[in-house]
């Protein structure tokens, strides 16, 4: 099997953590890029090439363009080619604050890391992939974009964070009505409740909702790997006729029952 590239943001823990390996362990090697936690990037590079990938690490920020440009160049220059972008990376607001008192700078970082990053960032992507041969199944690339329930659950002590996650949301829209005829897919995944470090603090209210409430009907919390197989699915080439597709992956939260 010919291995294919994978870059993902903010991949040194969480989600991104979990897609990239699991996409080694599928056949990619896989850029893992970082904002700051360099030794835990380090482990997840060891953990791809512990499953058979190679794996390269980039930092950057994606709200800035130069970190963008970087991003992209240093994926090229390792690999030649980039076949799948997972835009990951993305932050929480610092204090939950009802949306009659939040304040800018939280909105600001939140948008310029969560939205604008992504948006130019899948910009640069795309166009490096337009400029590449497709591949033995025809395609350029594939450009998947993790977002949240958050993209239509309101949450009005977060209002930045669910403006963000919707905003991603008519993003991977956009691309992908833009690229469909030019062999390359977007997606949107959207996860529920997932156990991870941005999770932590709420982890005793959730627990609840989960295992004695009805937040989903799969009892459970979802993980890491959950998201990573979606991912895998998706740039193995396994949804060839979807584009602009949102996929679940919220244990049955997005359902409405009576």
């Amino acid at each position: 099997m010919t291995r294919k590239t994978a870059l993902i943001t903010g991949s040194s823990r969480g989600i991104g953590r979990a897609v990239a390996i699991e996409l080694a362990r599928n056949g990619h090697d896989c850029v893992v890029n970082y904002a700051r936690n360099a030794t835990a990037a380090a482990e997840v590079k060891r953990e791809i090439e512990a499953a058979g990938g190679r794996a390269v690490l980039v930092q950057g920020d994606v709200s800035v363009s130069a970190d963008r440009r970087r991003l992209v160049d240093e994926t090229l220059g390792a690999f030649g080619r980039l076949d799948l972008l997972v835009n990951n990376a993305g932050v929480a607001p610092d204090v939950r604050a009802d949306i009659l008192e939040a304040g800018e700078e939280s909105f600001d970082r939140l948008i310029n890391i969560n939205l604008k990053g992504p948006y130019f960032l899948t910009q640069l992507v795309a166009k490096a992939m337009l400029a590449q041969a497709p591949d033995e199944q025809g395609s350029r690339g594939r450009i998947v974009t993790v977002t949240s329930i958050s993209a239509y659950t309101a949450s009005v002590n977060r209002g930045d964070y669910c403006i963000s996650k919707a905003g991603l949301a008519m993003m991977t829209q956009l691309f992908a009505a833009r690229l469909a005829d030019q062999g390359i897919n977007v997606y949107e995944i959207r996860p529920g409740v997932i156990e991870t470090d941005m999770t932590g603090p709420v982890k005793a209210k959730y627990d609840k909702l989960i295992f004695e409430g009805d937040l989903t009907p799969i009892k459970r919390w979802g993980q890491g790997p959950d998201i990573g197989k979606a991912v895998v699915a998706i740039s193995l080439g396994l949804l060839p006729f979807s584009t602009g597709q949102v996929i679940d992956v919220d244990g049955g939260f997005h359902l409405r029952r009576l």
